[in-house]
């Protein structure tokens, strides 16, 4: 597999950074570049789609040790694909409980995006596990439903886990990402859906906040998340797994990011609605090859 790169936290956790260097090789293969814009409350226009698009078809051959991802609104999703070179992937920003063609109204089933030539999804994103206005956000039990439902309908997954402010300064960071979100996912899954599975660590307090994580401390909960899916699944899965970061990264902090060990790639937010998401994906190639 490649590293993922996708356009779209500060106590230590101690202990946990070193695992993989003493306890096995990790080699994801390919890096993963998720472009994970802000859509669901910052709407772009249909001419700054265009930019984006126009971007990513100019910006010269994308490393083949990189897969690039990219998740337009819902309205402009077919365009994009459309427009796009055929190495950058489109994704949906969300798909239903249900599958099928079943009685939905409003919602996008697997069927729907597998039938439209779409093959990705975003499962579990931050705003989405904390509502919006006075919808009720999304369980860790609804969210890990929905990975099933997708992969089972043939569809690859980018599912997000992350722990809030409040859960970070009260020294519960790994309770949360992985005895609770990542638990429930590893629930509903059998050991062949994990080929279809991308993690991202999102923590959430460190997206638009001001607040930055360190690439030390992302580094260890992303090997806190691997060390996990080698108890919990097999070796096998912990080290094919591409866990990909998403804490306000950007051009200035991707290269450190990816020299780190277990972080294969970016969920982007904001940046991936510059020409910089170049650079992110670039330095992620770097990364991989370091």
């Amino acid at each position: 597999m490649t590293r993922l790169e996708y356009a779209g936290l500060g106590c230590g956790i101690g202990g946990e950074a070193d695992f993989l260097r003493e306890g096995m090789e990790h080699n994801p293969g390919r890096h993963c570049a998720a472009q994970a814009t802000k859509f669901l409350t910052r709407p772009i226009p249909n001419a700054k789609a265009e930019s984006i698009v126009e971007t990513l078809n100019s910006c010269g051959a994308i490393p083949a040790n990189v897969e690039v991802v990219v998740a337009p609104p819902s309205l402009q999703l077919m365009t994009v694909k459309g427009a796009l070179r055929p190495e950058v992937s489109v994704s949906l920003q969300n798909t239903c409980v249900k599958d099928g063609y079943a009685a939905a109204t409003g919602e996008i089933s697997p069927a729907m995006a597998t039938d439209a030539g779409i093959q990705w999804v975003i499962l579990g994103h931050s705003e989405r596990r904390a509502g919006f206005g006075t919808q009720e956000g999304e369980s860790d039990e609804l969210v890990a439903t929905k990975c099933k439902v997708a992969i089972d309908g043939g569809m690859s997954v980018i599912a997000c886990i992350g722990e809030q402010l409040e859960d970070r300064q009260a020294e519960r960071t790994l309770e949360v990402v992985l005895n609770q979100n990542l638990a429930a996912i590893a629930s509903k899954l059998t050991p062949a859906d994990y080929d279809k599975v991308v993690i991202a660590y999102e923590p959430v307090w460190a997206i638009g906040t001001g607040l930055t994580a360190s690439p030390q401390q992302a580094q260890e909960v992303h090997a806190a998340i691997r060390k996990w899916l080698v108890e919990n699944v097999s070796v096998d899965v912990a080290k094919a797994m591409r866990i990909i970061y998403g804490g306000s990264v950007k051009a200035a902090n991707c290269e450190a990011l990816s020299a780190e060990p277990d972080i294969d790639g970016f969920l982007v937010g904001g940046a991936s609605l510059k020409p910089e998401f170049v650079e992110v994906f670039q330095a992620a190639a770097a990364g991989l090859q370091g």
